[in-house]
């Protein structure tokens, strides 16, 4: 046909309107629009029976167009479709793109030309009818989010009490940095400060102010501000008593050994456990506790020898504390003595089992009916009277009646039934404490529930530490030590104090910080107590400077001797003199024990230990006496003795004679009393007063004793002499001279 050319070649130019610039982006309703104004002029200018070939063509056209870049359409419920182009084949719906701002269109669900989404600028649509493009409101940014009201609040600043001088050190101490880092805070404030300069009281403030804290200065001699006490935390100790019950087992009985000094206590312990451990006592007497284990039938037995002196309660008290059975030794020719009081009080307060042995029976003198009698009176009465305590009778050095105290104890054990948990953390008591060379500080440790093992950290008291080494009674090394098992435990901080409590803890850290705070504690204690001179006790710190007192640095050889010589020496009273221990530690005499007593102007006294070389070498430089001892009644003696020798002794006048005086002689030079003896005798050196009418004119020394022309050192009664009395001259017929002297006493305490 003539004209389809031309209407081809314009229907293929309107199927292919240009792109507009992707910059300007136009809207989707404009490009609609324009591509759908032309299709519809060429409809009103051709016949009928060529619009359905147009319409073909430009689908065609539509279809060989470029690919435009992907756009995202909204859903098809979101935005108004547009009018469908009237034409035999229905065409695809065509959404209208956004603003230039809003988000592309997601394509379309009911697309059937393309298999991707075009942009809406390019859709062909109906020229009939468009409809109202919908435009979607641009989202509008989300609001600010206002700050949480749990927002942490700003701290207060912290309060530093400083006195002057205020110097680097000290402030940076306080206020926990280095410091060079104050001296740079410092050169940031143009001040240039070595490390002990002092700074001024502005500039302090503002370093302080600088670093979160607010500085208080206060005035010298003020009281410190008040310290919050410190409160120890305790390490987490697991109950052992939680255990199960097949964790717990039948353990050894603890025995103790108890009774009056040299009652035969470790002669008896010797012969059951076959020993001689009495031979290496000094003086035959035991002064420590000893912890022995010992296998009979098949069974084993923990037994403890506790002192029998007087010095010596607090060891008694605690091996009354951590025993089963109390072995009450009683000697049959002595009967009931202070001690043993003492051992049967402190066994009733721990409330424990008594046996009594009454030991010595084959000596002469020895009374078992008396012995009997004595203990009923301290409500211990024998099974044979009619009671029901155990009561032996034994003899340790001939051996007899051994067998059955022992089978006395099995049967008491049997009864008791003794158990502890032996899986768990350990538990004990220190027995006795020492610091050995080359071990350092040691204690001897009675486990009471559960097992110890080398590597275990522990807390005791004051300090802490780790398990080095264990060592049993018969001095062999062991790896573990189970209930009622006693070994000496290597390894401590320091050396305890024995009855501590001696526990087995989880974490190391804890342990050293709790006994870090016991020990700050304990310090800070000693701190308080201290009170300076005031005008209120003025006149007592004068009484107090011009009091005798005994200054001693003690030294022994465990914690427990240690304990009960410092007791028995402070139990020595007296109101003319008195008594202070200013040290007293374990181990040897060291140098610098010596140089405390040369300061302190003191007395060193050890027992049963040594003095090193050094120490020797500068105790005969010092002057410093150093004396040891190995029995403890010694000591107190020699102490006391020192104490009393501290007191001036007291002058007492002793009439020695009297001279009467018959004739002055004048000499050249002095005059000279003639007399006579009528009392005593009269001594030249003596002293002598001269009495007129019954009163004293003069008193001094006797200067010349002249007999005839003889020089003498005494005249008797009834002879006549010559006396001249020093830068005295005024002699009278009739004075009396009186010859005395003084002698001096020495004080008692």
């Amino acid at each position: 046909m003539p004209s389809a050319s031309p209407t081809k070649k314009k229907s293929s130019t309107t199927a292919r309107p240009k792109a507009p610039p992707a910059a300007k982006k136009p809207s989707a309703a404009k490009a609609s629009a324009k591509a759908h104004a032309e299709p519809a002029h060429h409809a009103t200018e051709k016949k009928t029976s060529t619009h359905a070939h147009e319409h073909a063509v430009a689908t065609k056209a539509h279809a060989k167009r470029p690919s435009r870049p992907k756009a995202t359409a909204k859903p098809a419920e979101a935005t108004a479709p547009t009018a469908a182009v009237a034409s035999p084949a229905p065409a695809p719906e065509i959404t209208a793109a956004p603003a230039a701002k809003a988000k592309p269109a997601a394509p379309s669900k009911t697309s059937p030309t393309a298999p991707h989404a075009k942009p809406a600028a390019t859709a062909v649509a109906a020229p009939q009818a468009v409809a109202p493009v919908a435009v979607p409101p641009v989202s509008e940014p989300p609001p600010p989010v206002a700050p949480s009201a749990e927002a942490p609040a700003a701290e207060p600043p912290k309060i530093l009490h400083l006195k002057p001088p205020i110097t680097v050190k000290d402030l940076a101490e306080h206020l926990g940095a280095k410091p060079y880092q104050i001296i740079h805070d410092l050169m940031g404030m143009n001040v240039f400060a070595s490390l002990t300069q002092a700074l001024d009281t502005e500039v302090a403030k503002k370093v302080c102010t600088a670093r979160g804290f607010t500085l208080e200065v206060e005035k010298r001699g003020s009281p410190p501000p008040p310290v919050a006490p410190v409160v120890p935390v305790e390490p987490e100790i697991v109950a052992v008593a939680k255990a199960l019950a097949d964790d717990v087992i039948a353990r050894p009985p603890i025995i103790t050994f108890m009774g009056h000094v040299d009652h035969g206590k470790t002669s008896l312990m010797d012969a059951i456990r076959k020993a001689n451990v009495v031979a290496g006592e000094a003086g035959g007497i035991t002064q420590h506790i000893g912890a022995y284990t010992v296998e009979h039938d098949k069974q084993r037995i923990t037994f403890l020898d506790t002192p029998g002196h007087a010095a010596f309660s607090a060891m008694r008290a605690r091996g009354a504390n951590v025993t089963d059975i109390v072995v009450l030794v009683v000697a049959a020719d002595d009967g009931i003595m202070p001690q043993t009081m003492e051992a049967i009080s402190h066994a009733k307060a721990a409330n424990v089992k008594i046996i009594v042995a009454i030991n010595k029976i084959d000596v002469p003198g020895a009374n078992v009916e008396r012995t009997k009698k004595q203990l009923q009176d301290q409500g211990l009465v024998a099974e044979d009277w009619g009671g029901d305590t155990i009561v032996c009778e034994v003899s340790a050095t001939k051996k007899l009646g051994i067998d059955r105290l022992l089978e006395n104890m099995a049967a008491l054990t049997e009864i008791l039934e003794l158990k502890a948990p032996v899986k768990g953390l350990a538990k004990g008591r220190i027995i006795e404490a020492a610091l050995e060379s080359g071990r350092g500080p040691t204690a001897t440790v009675l486990i009471q529930v559960g097992t110890l093992r080398v590597g275990d950290t522990f807390l005791c008291g004051d300090y802490w530490g780790k398990v080095k080494g264990m060592i049993d009674d018969r001095g062999r090394n062991v790896k573990q030590a189970t209930p009622a098992m006693p070994v000496k435990v290597i390894g401590f901080s320091g050396v305890p104090v024995a009855g501590e409590p001696f526990e087995v803890v989880r974490n190391e850290r804890e342990a050293r910080e709790t006994s870090e705070q016991r020990l700050n504690q304990k310090r800070l204690g000693k701190l308080e107590s201290r009170t300076g001179v005031t005008l209120e006790n003025l006149f007592e710190a004068l009484d107090a400077v011009k009091a005798k007192v005994l200054k001693v640095v003690l030294k022994a050889d465990v914690q427990g001797s240690l304990e009960a010589i410092s007791t028995a020496l402070n139990n020595i009273h007296s109101e003319k003199v008195s008594m202070e221990i200013i040290h007293g530690a374990v181990g040897p005499i060291t140098e610098s024990d010596i140089n405390l007593a040369a300061a302190s102007n003191a007395v060193v006294i050890g027992f049963a230990t040594r003095t090193e070389n050094s120490a020797a070498t500068a105790a005969k430089r010092e002057g410093v006496q150093i004396k040891l001892f190995s029995i403890i009644y010694e000591l107190i003696d020699q102490v006391r003795d020192a104490m009393a020798g501290l007191l001036d002794p007291i002058e007492r006048e002793s009439t020695v004679g009297a001279a009467l005086c018959k004739k002055v002689i004048d000499l050249s030079k002095y005059r000279v009393a003639g007399c006579a003896v009528v009392n005593g005798r009269i001594t030249k050196s003596g002293r002598a007063r001269v009495l007129r009418n019954r009163q004293p004119i003069y008193d001094g020394q006797i200067v010349t004793l002249k007999r005839f022309q003889d020089e003498v050192n005494e005249v008797r009664n009834g002879l006549e002499c010559g006396i001249r009395l020093g830068n005295f001259d005024e002699y009278m017929a009739g004075d009396l001279i009186e010859c005395y002297q003084l002698e001096k006493i020495p004080q008692q305490l």
